[in-house]
């Protein structure tokens, strides 16, 4: 039976890396793949690379976009009719809107397909997104990636920084960054920079 999985963590826990590893074990064995991720995230371009998945390691992939107004079962169940999908795997899946985490769990459900999405849990306040809440609402499997904070515990919250440096709690949920803009950190580090 397929199922949805949901494996979050917060910034530098390796999510990028771990999906294109799935990936590739599962190319490797002969069986198709698709790829999302978020059309909004272009790091990957910023840093002179050309692929919609790319991790701080230097792995990289090409991958469909979405977007909120993306419907993920017309998208995959087509292709899957003609052409059998052997896992979907979706990147920045903090980015879904709820019907999408749905859409996601159709194809579990009715077509077959594994779909495992790899995200953040919370946003810079300690919030949840709204792909990350309906994930770790209706997932069949949580999986939880390892970061480290630099007192060597486990980081769990992603500090949001200004230009120097500095913790910061204002702006939009969403504003794409990677270590120069967020610091991944465990709960009582992320506390204390917020109060400093």
């Amino acid at each position: 039976m397929a199922k949805l999985y949901f494996y979050y963590a917060s910034m530098n826990a390796g999510k990028s890396t771990t999906l294109l590893q799935a990936d590739f074990n599962y190319r490797e064995r002969g069986m198709a793949t698709m790829l999302w991720t978020a059309a909004l995230d272009h790091r990957g371009e910023d840093e002179g690379g050309d692929k919609p998945i790319h991790s701080r390691i230097g792995l990289h992939a090409d991958a469909h976009l979405y977007d909120p107004a993306t419907d993920l079962w017309e998208a995959v169940a087509p292709h899957h009719a003609v052409s059998p999908i052997a896992c979907v795997l979706i990147d920045e899946a903090q980015f879904l809107t709820k019907a999408q985490v749905w859409q996601c769990a159709r194809l579990a459900d009715e077509a077959g397909i594994p779909v495992l999405c790899y995200g953040l849990r919370t946003d810079f306040r300690g919030e949840l997104f709204e792909g990350s809440a309906a994930l770790l609402g209706i997932a069949d499997a949580l999986i939880e990636l390892k970061a480290v904070c630099h007192c060597g515990r486990k980081a769990t919250m992603n500090l949001r920084v200004d230009a120097s440096g500095n913790a910061t709690s204002e702006g939009e949920q969403t504003e794409i960054g990677g270590n120069e803009r967020y610091v991944a950190l465990c709960r009582r580090h992320f506390v204390e920079a917020n109060r400093g």
